[in-house]
């Protein structure tokens, strides 16, 4: 072990904001060191900045300003005496080049090495090394794709769906799903304007897409001595718009040779490339029991919490450790003890296709007893922008097993209370009772398009003998919307093709933004495309524009064909919800 320096740390500049810039505040603390926060403007005076022992303003108010300038951290590192910066997740925790300039500056990187975080942060040479060592994987092109026509060969020879994916990045940005050969262009566009957002990067390869599989993760740990240990695996197949909502440890349903398979070939990537630190390598589960390799995360993961309660293995002291050349420090008997599920609490409105719901929290109630952890970065008061993220707080549940997990996480939910912003609360309140997820009757039955594909909500008003319901659960071809129509009661005399014409003109966009010829903005956004020019004629359900909320992008598409008058907004415009973006008039 003597090759490897021993360097003591003292203070660590955490490049981070919100629950996971706490998370790693709080490991300072337990490791006994200080640490130092960062902050955008608006989020001055956030938890993560009142916890830390000192704080340091980043000018500016957007991601690319501020958590995404490389200069503008090290600056603060320099400044804050810092001699160690933890990136926590997304921003530039998976860029190599922020990971060497931290090095070159003479600070400690708590991470994995520039060369390991290059190689398997690509998602392409990542894929080369799982074959070299015997992973299971899906056909995908063999380097980034530059333009159109390769995408559309490869889907010639492999058939549809196809996966258009960033090569650099994770966490469901960048990646489209394509079912059809006429929406390649513009799924193509989408995903590199994505991860250029996200990541600093737009390359973007691509892959065949496995419907109906889940999502399975193998946690990983190495120190810098060769040491690589598997801490456990997780489930995280319950997404929206292929981000996940729910993750649970171990990984439930599985067959000991696919726990052994995935455990083996997760550790031999890793051993492979070199890595140390902590990693994630995830892969996909078909119908068919199929494994096939995704990616390798080169950092710590939203879901870490769930190993974390099922291994008694703290991950972000493991970091601290590793980054500071000293090896290893796990249980003797490392094993799965109990079943653990994460929550993400967002900040989005499930009954409005879990778009984005920006807003001042008014009240912030968290439940309390035995198994329960909530890691959070907002507070009572707290402004929820449109720049950044839509997590608001993670709520983890532990039982000695998967069912009295899922008995605690019923009181749990009902007991946390969040006002002003939309929440999915709902949703999760509902889904640990649906026996999809249950796996009681029919075995697991969720995939990761489960909640566009298959889920509908329960939570349709029940209307009386005298009373039409304000809301409907509809399914418009594959797409499954819970639409809002408080003015139903009003068409109990109508036709049924009348009323099913207003169903329709709400579903076309995803949400309910008409308002007659009037195409609204669903939420409070940025405008990243405007598809159309004054006077061209559309069809039904084409894009129109394209807006931005909480790094997540919107297509708004029209309700029905006609001509687009009076458009009302360009690119980089802000919009408030229920903004008018145009109006769509019958073609003469």
């Amino acid at each position: 072990m003597s090759d490897v320096p021993c360097t003591p740390m003292h203070t660590v500049l955490v490049a981070n904001r919100g629950e996971i810039a706490v998370r790693v505040v709080r490991a300072c603390r337990d490791a006994g060191l200080a640490s130092v926060a960062c902050y955008a403007d608006s989020d001055e005076g956030a938890p993560h900045t009142l916890l830390a022992d000192r704080a340091f303003r980043l000018p500016g108010s957007t991601a690319v300003e501020t958590y995404l300038r490389a200069e503008a951290l090290l600056a603060v590192a320099k400044e804050s005496g810092a001699d160690a910066v933890h990136p926590g997740y997304g921003f530039l925790s998976e860029d190599a080049n922020f990971a060497q300039a931290v090095l070159d500056a003479g600070l400690i990187w708590i991470g994995p090495s520039p060369a390991a975080m290059r190689t398997l942060g690509d998602k392409v040479s990542a894929r080369r090394i799982a074959q070299l060592v015997g992973a299971p994987m899906a056909a995908g092109t063999p380097g980034p794709v530059t333009d159109i026509t390769e995408i559309e060969r490869f889907a010639a020879e492999h058939g549809l769906p196809i996966a258009i994916k960033a090569a650099f990045g994770g966490g469901g940005r960048g990646l489209k799903v394509v079912l059809r050969v006429e929406d390649i262009p513009s799924a193509f566009e989408s995903a590199v304007r994505e991860a250029q957002a996200a990541f600093g990067r737009g390359e973007c390869f691509v892959e065949r897409y496995l419907p109906r599989a889940r999502h399975l993760e193998a946690q990983v740990l190495a120190d810098q001595y060769g040491t690589v240990v598997v801490v456990g695996t997780r489930d995280c197949s319950l997404q929206r718009r292929h981000q996940k909502l729910v993750e649970e440890a171990p990984a439930p349903f599985l067959t000991e040779a696919q726990r052994i398979g995935i455990q083996e070939s997760a550790a031999a990537i890793c051993r492979e490339a070199g890595y140390y630190g902590a990693g994630t390598v995830e892969y996909l589960l078909g119908e068919d029991g199929t494994v096939s390799f995704l990616e390798v995360n080169t950092r710590l993961q939203v879901e870490h919490p769930v190993t974390e309660e099922t291994s008694g293995v703290d991950l972000v002291i493991q970091q601290l450790r590793i980054a500071a050349g000293k090896p290893l420090s796990l249980p003797d008997d490392l094993c799965a003890k109990g079943h653990s599920i994460e929550f993400r609490i967002n900040a989005e409105d499930p009954d409005r296709d879990f778009l984005p719901s920006p807003g001042k929290i008014t009240r912030f109630d968290l439940p309390l007893g035995p198994g329960i952890r909530v890691d959070s970065g907002v507070a009572t008061g707290t402004v929820v922008g449109g720049q950044f993220d839509s997590l608001l707080a993670k709520l983890v549940v532990t039982g000695r097993d998967r069912q009295h997990a899922l008995s605690r996480a019923r009181h749990a939910l009902a007991e946390m209370q969040v006002d002003g912003p939309d929440t999915v609360l709902p949703f999760h309140r509902e889904v640990v009772d649906h026996p999809d997820f249950i796996g009681d009757a029919n075995g697991f039955a969720v995939h990761t398009r489960w909640i566009e594909d298959e889920y509908q909500p329960a939570r349709t008003a029940a209307g009386t003998d005298d009373q039409v319901p304000s809301s409907v659960p509809v399914r418009l071809g594959s797409r499954s919307l819970h639409v809002s129509l408080p003015g139903l009661a009003l068409l109990e005399g109508a036709s049924a093709e009348s009323v099913l014409s207003s169903i329709r003109a709400q579903a076309a966009t995803g949400s309910g933004s008409v308002r007659g010829e009037m195409l609204v903005s669903p939420m409070q956004g940025t405008v990243i495309q405007v598809a159309v020019q004054e006077g061209q004629e559309v069809a039904a359900d084409e894009v129109v524009v394209v807006v931005e909320a909480m790094k997540m992008e919107n297509p708004v598409r029209s309700h029905t064909a006609g001509v687009v008058r009076d458009l009302a907004v360009k690119i980089g415009d802000s919009v408030p919800q229920d903004a008018v973006l145009c109006r769509v008039t019958a073609a003469e």
